[in-house]
């Protein structure tokens, strides 16, 4: 019979085959090829490795030969032709290519399903994996809203410097409401399936109770915030709720930051003639990302309201009280990431 070749290791494959042995990441096959190996530097006949992993000797015999010859690389499979490609480069352009045109008549959109059906011979499967591969997402959609005040850049400088510069000794809080919040009672807890599992979650249907209007005031230096809750959204509420918060201050100046909404914008200043200490600082109209508490209010939707349950609007009010409280027990300012902001930007450059 043919002498089987010796395996001597030097210390570097030594701990290659070692570490493939012991890794949960590379595959069995490599790791059971780097076995054989160090079985065969151990002085194992290619019979007593091939009883141990109960298969022919002939399989023990090809990779330790293929060691011998190629050393680490041998263990690895060789390259095979495979199937020829179905698909190139070409049915890649035209793929993408015509997603450049408007989809058949009846549909607002092209489908992966409708692209392959509309170009015939292509594969469903085969236009997905371009899509995946191009990052393309069909039924995904961007918005964007284009602030068109003339004022723009004025009104974004006036706030932003609050923001990065306020006036010493000065107080600034950024203050809106968050209307027609609803108290919906949904049904909720656990739900056994046919297989014996269970999972927790709630009902799609649901009633509704009512809703209330919010009302936030948030002082930006320290990013605490204070809340009211009303019935309605009036110019009646709004100054009811900015004299509970402006009294807390005295006679301190108080630098205010508000949207367009008209409940802000009184017709005749009576209540800013008396309240000498406070300036109102109105956002570029359609760009209500300047002002730092519907940051806030994105908090609360995600924290405290999102798939809850309310059977009433009290209810649902004392939830908000409670997690204004919890949320300004650890209270922060909001951080700014600012560089540079363009009146023509698609989107905010602020990050919180």
């Amino acid at each position: 019979m043919k002498k089987a070749p010796e395996i001597i290791l030097s210390d570097e494959e030594y701990k290659t085959l070692t570490n493939w042995t012991k890794s949960h990441k590379i595959e069995k096959r490599l790791s059971e090829r780097a076995e054989i190996i160090l079985l065969a530097f151990a002085g194992k006949s290619n019979k007593e490795i091939a009883e141990r992993f109960n298969t022919r000797e002939a399989r023990i015999s090809k990779w330790r030969s293929r060691f011998y010859e190629n050393r680490i690389e041998g263990l690895y499979d060789a390259e095979r032709s495979g199937k020829p490609k179905t698909y190139d480069e070409e049915t890649e352009r035209r793929i993408l290519k015509i997603l450049d045109d408007n989809p058949p008549k009846g549909y607002s959109t092209w489908t992966g399903s409708l692209l392959a059906e509309h170009m015939g011979d292509i594969s469903d499967d085969q236009v997905w994996r371009v899509l995946k591969k191009h990052g393309i997402h069909l039924q995904r959609r961007h918005s964007w809203c284009i602030s068109t005040d003339p004022e723009f850049s004025s009104k974004a400088a006036d706030i932003i410097g609050l923001y990065l510069d306020p006036p010493q000794n000065a107080i600034v809080i950024s203050v809106d409401e968050k209307p027609a919040i609803q108290a919906l009672e949904r049904a909720q807890g656990w739900l056994k399936l046919p297989n014996g599992k269970a999972i927790t979650g709630y009902n799609h249907e649901y009633k509704r109770h009512g809703t209330i209007t919010l009302f936030a005031a948030l002082e930006i230096a320290t990013g605490l915030v204070k809340t009211k809750q009303f019935k309605r959204r009036r110019r009646k509420e709004f100054l009811d709720f900015m004299n509970n918060i402006i009294k807390d201050y005295g006679d301190q100046e108080i630098h205010v930051i508000l949207d367009n909404s008209s409940t802000h914008k009184p017709k005749h200043d009576k209540w800013l003639t008396r309240h000498k200490n406070v300036h109102l600082h109105y956002t570029p109209t359609h760009a209500s990302w300047l002002n730092q508490v519907e940051i806030w209010f994105s908090i609360l939707s995600r924290q405290a309201l999102r798939n809850a349950s309310f059977t009433s609007v009290m209810q649902l009010m004392k939830a908000i009280n409670d997690y204004c409280k919890a949320y300004n027990t650890e209270a922060s300012p909001f951080e700014w990431k600012k560089s540079k902001v363009f009146q023509k930007s698609l989107k905010s450059k602020y990050s919180n």
